[in-house]
């Protein structure tokens, strides 16, 4: 019951997100060309023209859904898939005829856990699969080097944590498959959701991947978000960008738009490791770390704002994980200078993608792909009535029987 945490405890909760709410990092609100901690404004592409533009925007993602029964029964699924807009306009990604179904997606057929073989099952499908396959192929490695942890240990995790790493495996497949689709193109935008950090796959098979994207495909490849421990972390920055925006920046800024109505300005800023240092922890030292060596995974954190909605603040910022490849050109050569001028082009470029659908400011093609591939609960009850259909009308089992194999016996409480 909630009236047994104690006010004392309360409160020192609502003093902790207080003081983290509020914190000052010393971020300037002004725009400084040549420091990429610092806020880049620009004018968003106008709604007329936001569909004409032949980039290709692919979206990836990937959803996974268990049911424990109390006889020691239990499926898992996992499926991951990925869309594509280009002019504003889904392509069909798939070689099927559905009118509806566009994108394309992969669920395996091993779904059903009796005993611990069967989650070995699960995890030797995943290898079997053709984007995975393909992909440990290009990485030229065996599982074992590239995976953090044995199959074993995987397995050992627990149902939840084998298929979190199915669906995060086939993800990362997934980036390798669109870069190599022949309709793929250069400049074309690969994004996922969430972080281009990882805590399944090595950071030198990482590394090879964004660089390959980043630099023989020439695409880019970027990861959207908009819950992070970063935002809670610069919730007084933006507050002050806000602030700025308003009373100031907006009244002198030269924009190309004349209907005041629709002047609205967007901009972005690195996190800087002060920020992510907070946000992550000291545990999160790995994961925070911005070169080739000693992280998580390939990119490099950047809040932005790709709409304005008055008044919203922190909800309409995203935390985006940029490749490290497109965000330093020559970061093999040590040379760690941003292209800011770049980075302001690519920003603009995903506003596209934000001014309409699903919620402002975060880009559609992602909202999409979240509903392609979700495996909601009333999916779970579908494969299910399908195993109790099948094993009456097939295996010819009684009712009862079949009913009693798949009661949840936490329904009952």
């Amino acid at each position: 019951m909630t009236d047994d945490i104690s006010q004392d405890a309360i409160e020192s909760i609502a003093q902790h997100i207080n003081s983290r709410n509020n914190t000052n990092y010393g971020i300037t609100v002004v725009d400084v060309p040549d420091n990429s901690e610092s806020p880049h404004y620009f004018e968003i592409i106008p709604f007329d023209e936001i569909d004409q533009t032949e980039t290709g925007f692919y979206a990836i993602d990937g959803s996974t859904n268990s049911q424990p029964f109390f006889n020691g029964l239990a499926l898992g699924m996992y499926r991951a898939g990925y869309v594509c807009f280009r002019g504003g306009k889904q392509q069909r990604m798939n070689d099927g005829d559905d009118p509806v179904i566009l994108g394309q997606s992969y669920t395996p057929t091993n779904i059903l856990i009796t005993q611990e073989d069967h989650k070995y099952a699960i995890y030797d499908e995943l290898l079997e699969l053709t984007p995975v396959k393909n992909f440990l192929a290009f990485l030229g490695a065996p599982p074992e080097n590239v995976f953090a942890y044995s199959r074993d240990a995987v397995v050992a995790g627990g149902l939840s944590t084998l298929l979190g790493f199915c669906q995060e495996v086939m993800e990362w497949s997934l980036v390798f498959e669109i870069a190599t689709r022949p309709e793929a193109r250069r400049y074309d935008f690969i994004m996922r959701d969430g972080t281009l950090r990882s805590l399944n796959i090595k950071q030198e098979y990482l590394i090879k991947l964004g660089k390959f994207i980043g630099q023989e495909r020439e695409m880019f490849l970027l990861a959207v978000t908009k819950n992070s421990p970063i935002k809670m972390e610069l919730n007084y920055t933006f507050r002050q960008i806000d602030n700025f925006l308003q009373s100031k920046l907006k009244q002198k800024y030269p924009f190309t738009e004349k209907d005041p109505r629709r002047q609205k300005l967007c901009c972005w800023f690195e996190v800087p490791d002060t920020v992510l240092a907070n946000a992550y922890g000291g545990s999160g030292g790995m994961y925070i770390q911005k070169g080739l060596k000693g992280g998580r995974g390939i990119g490099i954190f950047h809040a932005a704002r790709l709409d304005y909605v008055e008044k919203l603040q922190n909800y309409d910022w995203v935390i985006a994980d940029l490749n490290v490849f497109n965000v330093i050109p020559d970061i093999e050569y040590k040379n760690l200078a941003r292209d800011n001028d770049f980075m302001t082009r690519l920003f603009r470029h995903l506003t596209r993608l934000t001014q309409e659908h699903y919620i402002l400011g975060y880009p559609y093609p992602l909202a999409e792909a979240h509903n392609f591939v979700t495996l909601k609960s009333d999916l779970k009850e579908v494969v299910i009535n399908r195993v109790k259909q099948a094993m009456y009308e097939s295996q010819g089992m009684d009712h009862v029987d079949i009913e009693n194999l798949f009661i949840d016996i936490h329904s009952r409480f």
